[in-house]
Formats: C-alpha cells, sequence, structure tokens
C-alpha cells in the first residue's frame, strides 16, 4: 500500500511537470533560452521587417534628353532670331541659367548625360518623333515642352485642335513607354502667351520683331485694343488652357509622369525675363526660372 502510494506520488508530480512546460509554451514565455532555435512560420515572417518598395520616382535621374520647341532650343535668348542651345532651361551648360541637366547631373556630368532634341517651331504633332530620337539615348529622364507653337499660328482657325494635340502627346508617351517603361517624364505647362504679348508690348523694337512673324494670333497687330483683337487674344489663351489641361490630364495617366502643375503657365514673366530682341521667348533669366520650376518638381519628394 505503501508503495503503491509512492508510485502515485510520482505519477501526478511528472504529469504536473508536463503539463507546466505544456502552458509555459502555450503562453509564448520569455522561458525560452538563447540557444533555443528561432522561430519559424508566420512568427518568423511577424518578426523580420518588410522590405522598403522601390519608389517610383526617382528624384536623383542620371541622365536628361529634352524634347519641344523653340524655348528649349533658346531661341533668341542669345542673339536674334537665333538659337542658343547652351542656355536651354532643360540641358544648357550656361552658368547664368543652371539648368535642369546641371543641377541634377552636375556640369561635367550634364555634358555628358543630356541630350537636346527640341527643334525651334515644333508642335506637338513632331514631338513622337523626338521621342524617337530621345529613347535611343536610354535617358532616365525625359524633360517636355511643347504647345505654344499649337497656338501660335496665322490664324486663331489654323490653331491645333485640341483632339489632335491630345492624340499626338499620347503617341509621343507610347514612343517613349515602348521603348524605355521606366523612363521618367516631366511636363512643363504652356507659358501664358498673353501675358507674354502684355509685357513685350511696351518696347518698340519687340513689337518690330515680331512684325516678321513671330506669333501672330498673339502678337498680331500688337497695339490693337478692339473687341476683334481682345477676343482673338483670349481664343489663343483659351487654347493655351485647354492644352494644358491635355497635358497634366495624359501625364497623369502615366505613374511615371510629373506635370508642373501648371507652374510655367503661372509664372509672371516680367521684362527681366524676356529675350531682348523680340521679347516674347525667355532670356537668360527666363531660361534659369524655368529650369527652377523643372528642377523643384523633378525633386520632390512627395507629389
Amino acid at each position: 500500500m505503501e508503495q503503491a502510494t509512492r508510485r502515485g506520488t510520482r505519477r501526478s508530480r511528472a504529469v504536473l511537470a508536463v503539463v507546466t512546460a505544456a502552458a509555459l509554451g502555450v503562453a509564448g514565455c520569455d522561458a525560452v533560452g538563447g540557444d533555443s532555435p528561432a522561430p519559424s512560420g508566420t512568427e518568423a515572417k511577424q518578426g523580420r521587417p518588410s522590405p522598403k518598395p522601390t519608389p517610383v520616382w526617382d528624384t536623383g535621374p542620371d541622365s536628361v534628353a529634352a524634347v519641344g520647341d523653340s524655348i528649349t532650343r533658346g531661341f533668341d535668348a542669345c542673339s536674334v532670331l537665333t538659337d542658343c542651345p547652351e542656355v536651354s532651361w532643360a540641358t544648357g551648360g550656361s552658368e547664368q541659367v543652371d539648368s535642369l541637366a546641371v543641377r541634377l547631373l552636375g556640369r561635367a556630368g550634364a555634358a555628358e548625360r543630356s541630350w537636346n532634341h527640341a527643334v525651334t517651331g515644333a508642335r506637338m504633332a513632331d514631338l513622337p518623333g523626338q521621342m524617337a530620337q530621345a529613347v535611343r539615348r536610354g535617358p532616365e529622364l525625359v524633360a517636355v515642352m511643347a504647345g505654344a507653337n499649337d497656338a501660335c499660328r496665322d490664324t486663331t482657325s489654323a490653331m491645333t485642335p485640341v483632339a489632335d494635340f491630345r492624340a499626338d502627346f499620347r503617341e509621343a508617351m507610347r514612343t517613349l513607354r515602348e521603348a524605355l517603361p521606366k523612363a521618367q517624364v516631366y511636363v512643363a505647362s504652356v507659358p501664358d502667351l498673353k501675358r507674354l504679348w502684355s509685357q513685350g508690348r511696351t518696347n518698340p523694337l519687340g513689337k518690330q520683331v515680331w512684325k516678321l512673324g513671330v506669333c501672330p494670333t498673339m502678337l498680331g497687330d500688337a497695339d490693337a485694343l478692339d473687341a476683334a483683337a481682345t477676343q482673338r487674344r483670349e481664343t489663343v489663351r483659351k487654347r493655351v488652357e485647354d492644352y494644358n489641361e491635355v497635358l497634366e490630364e495624359v501625364c497623369a495617366e502615366d505613374r511615371r509622369c510629373r506635370f508642373d502643375g501648371g507652374a510655367v503657365y503661372e509664372y509672371r514673366f516680367g521684362t527681366e525675363q524676356l529675350s531682348q530682341w523680340d521679347w516674347f521667348h525667355p532670356s537668360v533669366d527666363g531660361q534659369a526660372k524655368l529650369a527652377e520650376i523643372a528642377y523643384r518638381t523633378v525633386t520632390a519628394t512627395k507629389w
């Protein structure tokens, strides 16, 4: 009887030890020693920090290509009726401008890894072809400024229809995406042409140059303030606003595209920012202001 009692006591103690160990395991107490194996499965995933996702937009691209029109070629910034790509807001090497490429890549880097495919007089219909040239360089960022010449026609009826403008811009973006799916795009808004007229019309020399055919829809009969002239200029301004709406909407369809939010259109260009020869295209100082806007948009950490 006594032996049976001792055996029963030993069994009770053993059962108690097993139950206690099980309880500690279920509760997840810190009783597990440093030599114990690491947790596995779901517990391991919960304890391991998640890898940071690769950002869609890189604020420091390593190469830049530019497409567009006379503004991006620095037209009339250095001498009359002449391109001056050295002062281009996008890719120029001028110290007075500090172009977008120089700000992103440094002066030496910009000289080696930036390319200007813009053409004076180009319209949006020309952009797909320029984009096809640009993609051959494999740029990480493409800077776009186009649309002013679509509004600057001989008559308002000759301005590029908004639907055509949209189709051409979409085609340019497709050309880029088919070749470079991860390239980034900066899109500048079309400047407020009416403001450029209102500033430049105070200069007699500028108005003489305008008569050579600079943006007739806006600058023709520069001093005329009658109802017809006022309506003509308002029609051009409205078309520019429609173009900017297209640029914003098409850019928004692409996760690697940034529109400037209308910053160029809204910038209050004064006489210091206008060419001393035609009082319409950006001067060297105006090109520097465009570079500032572009750099601010490209390097913004939140968008």
